[in-house]
């Protein structure tokens, strides 16, 4: 068996581009490679100026260069990795699969289940290309099982993030993501690690954040999501109260 090469990526971390983030992608940049991380993914919501941002700047951190969004669909939470286009927001789930896929990325299912979170239902999580089964943003461990327990019956390629809405939180959770030695001889390249990870080359590492951090982003987010479903013209998804869909 061919000899592999690790690398380690927080794929869920949220900036100022996010209406619940605030820290700027340089700070973001420095803390994962201060912290022994070889790439995050910016995720905003439904923004990817900020992650495109940080994919051209990455390589001054030492770090890999990947893109990223967290779509609203008209079924939950979608996170696009790998794509350097916004998806159009407000789509069915298995239209915005297609349209990711389209663009070069891979669509990954976020915090799946959880309502609170606009998590993707059981009934709607079908034909992704990886599930989220350790946020480790979540008060208990319940849903992380869960979403495992379903990735693992389903055959679905597994990924941790920390959802890291600060500084302090990122890469609370990470995925190692393993490439063969001969693909890595010359340099690993972004491309070929969104590929691994869409193929399940995977482990799962990290701890749950604390809960009263938790809590406290939590709290935080539902009153900027309040906030900022009054000045924004993005389409609002009708299934539940506004100030419970945020993640």
């Amino acid at each position: 068996m061919e000899d592999t090469v690790t690398v380690r990526i927080d794929p869920h971390v949220h900036s100022e581009g996010s209406y619940d983030g605030s820290e700027p992608v340089e700070l973001i940049l420095e803390q994962a490679s201060d912290i022994g991380l070889d790439g995050v993914v910016v995720t905003d919501h439904d923004d990817i100026e900020q992650s495109l941002r940080a994919a051209r700047l990455a390589p001054e951190y030492g770090l890999l260069g990947i893109p990223g969004v967290e779509v609203s669909t008209a079924d939950g939470h979608l996170l696009a990795v790998g794509v350097d286009e916004q998806p159009t927001p407000g789509k069915p789930f298995l239209s915005t699969v297609d349209e990711i896929r389209a663009r070069g990325g891979v669509a990954i299912v976020p915090h799946p289940f959880q309502r609170s979170r606009h998590g993707v239902r059981k009934r709607k999580l079908r034909d992704c290309d990886a599930v989220e089964v350790y946020n480790s943003m979540l008060f208990t461990g319940y849903r992380n099982r869960r979403a495992g327990s379903f990735a693992r019956r389903h055959d679905y390629p597994r990924v941790g993030a920390s959802d890291a809405h600060s500084i302090r939180n990122i890469g609370r959770a990470y995925t190692e993501i393993h490439l063969p030695e001969s693909v890595a001889a010359n340099g690993v390249e972004s491309r070929s690690v969104i590929d691994a990870l869409a193929d399940g080359a995977t482990t799962i590492r990290g701890r749950r954040t604390p809960i009263h951090r938790s809590a406290r982003q939590y709290t935080n987010g539902a009153a900027k999501k309040s906030l900022f479903l009054t000045t924004s013209r993005l389409p609002v998804i009708p299934t539940l109260p506004a100030s419970f869909r945020q993640s």
